[in-house]
């Protein structure tokens, strides 16, 4: 690659004599009287530059952008948004107009490179790029981080925030201030970053912007005089948009001089290179070849490269206070790496580490099993992989009588955990049956100690329980005004409990329940959706835990429990969600050889029972006549068969009884 032969000209390593030439002559060049007005490039910078020519590619970006001394020409912002509210498309038209790439090479959704992403239309992770913007003569850096929007994935945002000093709240001008837009505004007015109200879609027909950016400055009290009118589509208010970025959000603060003090904010494993850490600088600066010290583990590496996104991984020379970038350096072990750790030169190191991230607190946990063709230790490789790209996840080893051994992990929401299970079948190339997800609960035991469990299995004797405590949380649902009778009582059949109403506008309400999560985390946003017409939105937020009338469930099948099965329910619901339960699963478990009684059970009583039938054979069918005696015997021989077949006999339960519990209609 000739990016890899041109960063090692000055050291001395073998270079063609085509390559050399280049080098030689645009260090030349700039020496002559047509010289640019930036500083005199270095050999190894030229060469940078110089990268793309030799296999006829668009130009690099101008110089300023490789090494920028000057703290006061850069900027770090995102952008957040609630979902669908056109971040990525926004983030496309910054790409377009400040040449980062060529009308060539862009297409929907550029910065989001993961196959899942493009097919379900959504931000997955933060993405960042490093592109330049010319305002009053100056070149000014400007690093953007393009956030998910879903509630979910709130993690990433809080992580992307930490490495920037402003953000972009943008509010759809059809739809307006939703759920998340609250939500991620809120963090940003805990992490004290610059905050500009960008009104997007402005070219639609129902576009109202004014009105949505009196909206936006009643709910989050950003002022609506100072807003900027925007298209994603379009590029319309783009110029506005860089003026605001620029005047409003303050550059990073750091010492360029100082000893190297930089952030991991997030990893990728490379099959070929190692670990590729992205990081970004707050003092000090990063070269190559410089020998670094991951605080957290204690060890020690030499970088073998630096980098910044510009939005595709471009080596540079350094990277400086302010910067925003990725290294490598040799790094294998998965362990070594950590998300938030920091990063500082073992000769001269620095005595203060920086803060980090708070551990993110799961609220879904479900089993991840083998499935076929694929073992333990691969499913244990794919999954540490996986973390090092997305920490928000936890996993630790589990075993099951009727899935053998496998892991138990906690995920974000709902939607979380079915990116995971999706993301390890593509990138790790492994098969995983999942178990049903549930919440954490807290037992409060007979002797005064608290425990918490993730798993129906790990409930203790009931006999020495003195209450199960279930999740809470704040939930924030932000509807038509039209839709706030079903919308009550939704909430009222989900055991929600009403605490307070505001009117936004004339239009939209914005309520405030606190809710069960066992009883929200499945389809609640689908019912929501439905009951208001796909208008409602929701979000929500830990509360406490609270002590109910809870019962555990056992599921029988052929007469032994399946603990991956088993869940916890209210004792109001639970016959009528037994019954359920047996209902589907008697659809999804095939036929065998024998007959299969399904039950399920509170304690030692049987609130429910479906019996699936075997497979029967005319054993009758020889017999032309004579005696009835002689087909009764052989009924009789059929029938001990069929009994000591049922005694020994494995059932076989498909992936999809696991997840029955999950039926909308629950």
């Amino acid at each position: 690659m000739a990016t890899c032969e041109i960063a090692d000209y000055k050291t001395g390593c073998r270079t063609t004599p085509k390559f050399r030439f280049l080098a030689g002559l645009l260090y030349c060049g700039v020496r002559g009287s047509e010289r640019p007005s930036t500083p005199m490039l270095a050999p190894e910078d030229a060469c940078v530059l110089t990268g793309n020519g030799r296999t006829g590619k668009r130009p690099s970006l101008h110089p300023r952008m490789i090494v920028m001394a000057d703290l006061s020409l850069i900027r770090n912002f995102s952008i957040v948004a609630h979902i669908d509210h056109g971040k990525s498309t926004l983030a496309d038209r910054i790409l377009e107009r400040t040449g980062a790439v060529t009308a060539r090479e862009l297409r929907a959704q550029f910065l989001d490179d993961m196959d899942l992403e493009r097919e379900m239309g959504i931000t997955i992770k933060a993405n960042r790029a490093t592109v330049p913007y010319t305002y009053n003569g100056k070149e000014y850096m400007l690093n953007l981080i393009d956030t998910p929007g879903h509630v979910d994935f709130h993690y990433e945002v809080s992580r992307a925030l930490a490495a920037c000093e402003g953000v972009l709240v943008l509010v759809d001008a059809t739809q307006g201030v939703q759920a998340q837009t609250v939500a991620n505004a809120y963090l940003a007015l805990e992490s004290d970053l610059e905050m500009i109200l960008v009104i997007n879609k402005i070219d639609l027909p129902a576009a109202r912007a004014e009105d949505m950016a009196l909206e936006a400055e009643q709910v989050l009290g950003l002022d609506s005089s100072e807003a900027v009118f925007t298209s994603g589509k379009t590029g319309e208010g783009l110029d506005e948009l860089f003026e605001a970025i620029i005047k409003k959000i303050p550059p990073p603060e750091g010492d360029p001089e100082g000893k190297l003090k930089g952030l991991i904010y997030d990893a990728k494993a490379d099959p070929h290179r190692g670990i590729v850490c992205h990081t970004r600088v707050f003092d000090g600066a990063l070269k190559r070849g410089d020998k670094v010290r991951l605080m957290a583990c204690e060890r020690e590496y030499i970088v073998t490269d630096v980098g910044k996104f510009m939005p595709r991984e471009k080596s540079v020379p350094s990277l400086g206070a302010g910067e925003v970038g990725y290294f490598f350096a040799g790094i294998k072990t998965l362990a070594d790496v950590n998300i938030g750790d920091t990063i500082t030169l073992s000769s001269n190191p620095t005595e203060t580490r920086l803060p980090g991230y708070e551990p993110p607190q799961q609220m879904v946990f479900c089993d991840f099993y083998p499935g076929i063709g694929s073992t333990t230790d691969q499913l244990r490789n794919a999954m540490e992989t996986l973390w090092l790209n997305d920490s928000s996840f936890t996993y630790q080893t589990a075993s099951s009588d009727a899935l053998g051994i496998g892991f138990r992990c906690g995920f974000l929401g709902l939607l979380h955990m079915r990116i995971i299970q999706e993301r390890l079948e593509r990138e790790g190339d492994v098969a995983v049956m999942q178990t049903a997800p549930t919440v954490t609960y807290e037992i409060l035991l007979k002797d005064g100690t608290i425990t918490r469990i993730e798993s129906p299995s790990e409930l203790p004797d009931l006999s020495t329980v003195e209450e199960i405590r279930e999740p809470f949380v704040d939930g924030q649902l932000i509807v038509p005004a039209e839709f706030v009778g079903a919308v009550m009582q939704l909430a009222m059949d989900r055991r929600g409990r009403h605490k307070k109403t505001e009117y936004l506008s004339p239009t939209r309400v914005m309520m405030t329940y606190e809710l069960p999560l066992c009883e929200i985390i499945y389809d609640f946003y689908d019912k929501l959706k439905s009951c208001t017409r796909g208008y409602g939105t929701a979000d929500y937020h830990f509360k406490d835990y609270q002590a109910g009338d809870l019962v555990k469930m056992d599921i029988l099948v052929n007469g032994a429990p399946v603990d991956a099965l088993s869940v916890i329910v209210h004792r109001e619901k639970a016959q009528w969600r037994g019954r359920k339960l047996i209902g589907r699963l008697k659809k999804e478990i095939d036929r065998h050889q024998f007959e299969i009684p399904l039950q399920a059970a509170v304690g030692a009583k049987i609130i429910a029972r479906e019996t699936i039938r075997t497979f029967r054979k005319d054993v009758t069918a020889k017999c032309y006549g004579g005696d009835i005696t002689r087909k009764r015997k052989l009924l009789e021989k059929q029938k001990e068969g069929k009994k000591r077949m049922r005694t020994v006999g494995n059932v076989a339960i498909p992936q999809e009884a696991f997840l029955s519990i999950l039926d909308p209609d629950d």
